[in-house]
């Protein structure tokens, strides 16, 4: 497959080039208003419509994401816009669907595809671990996969099981995979950008149940900072944020469960306690030094996840803090994570996510008579 691609317009004539910049530069007027109401559904879809704009390598795929615009709509309109050959719908075969996808980024597109639902990835998981994590190793830096797989997962949304996995630590465990996973609407827009325009395999984690969060955000200002970011090498990448300042305990979140966490701290400075939230952003590559410095400085951490407990990425991060801030640590690490269960029906979900309440009781345990 040639790495160059003809847009809709050319393919068809239907919808003209001058027409699709003009439909862009519309709709960034009309958001140029200044901070407006957004979901985190449509900061993605304006992020992958940007991006698409900007470089007519990127194109989207997976099942229903054409013409039906995903089940959660994040690629709402886009077919419209760009016509099918560069938003279109796949046979249900996400084993397929990645091949394909490998193939594009070594002829030199961006190719971004989505799976329907988290725990729907795992008949590619041989594709995704075999080749897109191994390509560029493989050949010694000679062939790079520019690609993003984007992945709804999480609960919350009263789903049955195979449609609330929670499935990063399969994708932090496996070397040549970047992992993201953002927490806000304005970092759903940054770090979407920024997985496309990564020459490295990004595996996208989207909390299903924050795509209908809703923030003031300026989304011109984000396509401006994202632009100027890129040509000053600024990037989310690597970097966690402090969601919450706070002196007495850390609390160490990502994705779903940062919301959860920072209801936590409110509750928590209730009764007189200051705790600090770190949003952990990207999973791999991981910010330790965010990290470290606020459990150096509060003495005291839980680290809190959707997913199960044992052998996770919660694991992970209290390896890493054990290790980095064991002289300042003024009680063991503490976790809050899903049970090591498969994911219950719906009407028990709520027993099985991380809560405030048994947040809080962990950060009771933090021995605080010492």
């Amino acid at each position: 497959m040639s790495p160059t691609i003809t847009t809709s317009s050319e393919a068809n004539g239907n919808v003209s080039a001058a027409t699709a910049r003009a439909a862009a530069s519309a709709a960034a007027s009309a958001e140029a208003a200044g901070p407006q109401p957004v979901t985190m559904a449509k900061a993605l879809n304006t992020a992958l419509a940007d991006a698409m704009h900007a470089d007519p390598s990127v194109l989207v795929f997976g099942e229903d994401v054409g013409m039906l615009g995903g089940v959660f709509r994040i690629t709402d309109g886009l077919t419209a816009t760009f016509g099918e050959q560069r938003c279109f719908d796949t046979p249900l075969a996400e084993s397929g669907i990645v091949g394909m996808a490998v193939g594009m980024a070594i002829n030199g597109m961006r190719p971004v595809i989505e799976m329907q639902f988290d725990a729907f990835a795992y008949p590619a998981f041989e594709q995704i671990v075999s080749h897109v994590a191994k390509m560029h190793n493989r050949t010694k830096g000679a062939v790079k996969l520019p690609m993003v797989i984007r992945v709804p997962y999480g609960g919350g949304i009263g789903g049955v099981e195979h449609h609330c996995d929670s499935s990063e630590s399969y994708y932090a465990h496996t070397a040549g995979l970047k992992v993201f996973t953002p927490a806000t609407v304005a970092d759903g827009y940054r770090m979407l950008r920024e997985a496309i325009d990564s020459d490295d395999p990004v595996m996208f984690m989207e909390p299903k149940k924050l795509y209908w969060s809703k923030d003031l955000v300026d989304l011109d200002e984000l396509r401006r900072l994202h632009s100027e970011g890129t040509a000053a090498g600024r990037t989310t990448e690597g970097r966690a944020a402090v969601a919450r300042p706070g002196t007495d305990a850390t609390l160490i979140a990502y994705g779903p469960s940062v919301p959860t966490a920072l209801a936590a701290a409110e509750a928590a400075a209730l009764e007189g306690r200051s705790l600090e939230v770190i949003d952990v952003r990207t999973i791999v590559p991981f910010d330790d030094e965010t990290v470290s410095a606020s459990v150096r400085k509060t003495g005291r951490a839980v680290v809190i996840a959707e997913a199960h407990g044992f052998a996770s990425v919660s694991s992970e991060i209290v390896a890493r803090v054990q290790e980095r801030c064991f002289h300042h640590l003024a009680a063991p690490i503490r976790r809050v994570t899903g049970f090591d269960i498969p994911y219950p029906a719906p009407k028990l979900e709520k027993y099985y996510l991380p809560g405030v309440d048994r947040i809080l009781d962990a950060v009771d345990d933090l021995q605080w008579e010492n």
